[in-house]
């Protein structure tokens, strides 16, 4: 990996380093670099070197924009006005092992996780010699670049990896990532480990990240900073791509508990102010740091969902009934919009306390996920009251539904409807192509002539699309083998078509 994570890369973050009065470390334009290769040698390097990885996690090529919408662009949820060449090729199944998008996600998602995985030795080499004052901010440190180097690897792995479960069937024999669990130096020789020595990685970093919480006593307790909440909802998101149900279950319900939510909100004006600004989500465990000072501006994942025309599908806007408090964000057009080239005004992404959605964050680890998680696992589980008393938390955005005898009652009609919920609940975060892949879903992508929509590929089995690994990356020649995602593309391209 000679052009990514096989460099010596400069940490850059602001020089005002971490805030204990709330705001944000990106909220600087005052930067402070850090030389990788010998300079984490104080508590206080390592702390800016954290800052740094945060700041890759941030980039709009990688969690930041592009890395989420990945998961949603290529669906059945999603709606391309083509006004605009943004994410087309993902989006039509035109993509290559050159595409840019492809290209830049692998890119800041090595950086990411080269990045944390130095910060996690630099701190182990600072440990034994530290005062406990220091070791107790070194466990914390540690604890977040390992849910960082996890979070990282969790998404290269979905991205560029075979879906580790579908509907039971076990494909961890599969290539996966390169995985880091050390900082790897120039020139090395490297390969990928499969999907699930890919999966056992993940799970290490973010268990390694509670331990490291555990022992510090503590997490920084602000959204924008991985905490103790996020992480298990993180480990709760892996455990359902597993489907491990008792586990997935179990993180769900820790998250929950520490973050302190019981209940989400039906009120439309209530669920409407949750996307006001970057830390107006009290229904969030995780947030990046984008605000109205720090974004990408054109490159902005609200860019994505506004001026850069994509919007919820025909097909998905068909979901919300009529007294769901989600169809306030969902009806939202731009007042240039019309039927057949629809404009969306943001969503989760518009940021209403300044109206412009390049000022909007990305909600990572949410609070109606963890509900969705524990009610999925509970019917695989044939809990099936205690599936539908999980899914009614979320369910209850639509005013109609009052209680679990508004649920399906059967397990087959209760799992539908979960599906269903986590389209209407979890669209733009980034999820929806795992999902399909993992149920096995055969699926209509390409949507065009809205509003009387069709589709240009149908009955497309989802579950086989691989993403290519970038050519650069393969061109270098260090030993990075190329996935067979001509094999999906050409079934998507020949055999789905309507």
């Amino acid at each position: 990996m000679k052009k990514y994570i096989l460099n010596a890369i400069a940490i850059f973050t602001f020089a005002t380093g971490l805030s204990s009065c709330g705001d944000s470390f990106l909220e600087t334009d005052n930067y402070k670099g850090v030389d990788l290769e010998g300079g984490l040698n104080t508590v206080t390097n390592v702390s800016t070197a954290l800052n740094g990885t945060y700041y890759q996690l941030f980039y709009y090529a990688f969690a930041g924009n592009y890395a989420l919408a990945i998961g949603d662009i290529p669906t059945d949820i999603t709606y391309w006005n083509t006004k605009t060449g943004h994410f087309d090729g993902i989006y039509t199944y035109t993509f290559t092992d050159t595409d840019t998008y492809l290209k830049s996600i692998w890119e800041y998602g090595y950086k990411t996780a080269d990045n944390a995985a130095r910060v996690i030795q630099a701190s182990q080499a600072l440990y034994n010699n530290a005062s406990d004052d220091e070791k107790t901010e070194l466990n914390m440190y540690m604890a977040e670049a390992y849910a960082l180097r996890g979070y990282a690897q969790l998404l290269l792995t979905n991205i560029y990896g075979h879906q580790i479960k579908v509907n039971g069937q076990d494909f961890s024999s599969e290539l996966g990532i390169v995985i880091i669990d050390q900082p790897k130096e120039a020139l090395t020789k490297i390969s990928r480990s499969t999907v699930g020595e890919s999966y056992e990685a993940i799970i290490n970093d973010l268990k390694n990240a509670l331990s490291h919480f555990e022992a510090a006593g503590k997490d920084r307790g602000e959204l924008q900073y991985l905490g103790k909440a996020a992480t298990n909802g993180l480990l709760a998101r892996t455990y359902l791509y597993l489907e491990n149900w008792d586990e997935a279950r179990n993180y769900a319900e820790q998250a929950l508990k520490i973050a302190g939510i019981t209940t989400l909100t039906n009120d439309a004006n209530a669920y409407k102010a949750l996307y006001n600004s970057e830390i107006s989500n009290s229904e969030s465990m995780f947030a990046l740091a984008i605000t109205n000072t720090t974004n990408w501006s054109a490159n902005s994942y609200g860019t994505l969902w506004s001026t850069y025309n994509f919007s919820p599908s025909p097909k998905l806007i068909s979901m919300y009934a009529t007294n769901d408090c989600r169809k306030i964000l969902i009806d939202g057009r731009d007042k240039t919009s019309t039927e057949s080239e629809p404009v969306y005004t943001g969503g989760k992404i518009a940021h209403f306390s300044s109206g412009n959605p390049a000022r909007g964050t990305n909600y990572i680890v949410n609070a109606p996920e963890m509900y969705l998680i524990k009610a999925e696992a509970n019917v695989q589980l044939n809990k099936l009251n205690e599936a539908k008393e999980a899914l009614l938390v979320v369910a209850k955005r639509n005013l109609d539904i009052k209680s679990t005898n508004d649920l399906p009652s059967e397990k087959e009609n209760l799992m539908s409807f979960i599906k269903d919920e986590r389209a209407r609940e979890l669209f733009q975060e980034g999820m929806r192509l795992y999902d399909l892949r993992r149920w096995n879903e055969r699926v209509s992508v390409y949507a065009n002539s809205a509003p009387a929509i069709k589709f240009t590929y149908t009955n497309y089995e989802i579950s086989n699309l691989v993403f290519p690994i970038p050519s650069a990356e393969i061109n270098a020649g260090f030993g990075v083998t190329q996935n067979n995602w001509e094999k999906s593309f050409s079934v998507t391209r020949c055999n789905g078509r309507a």
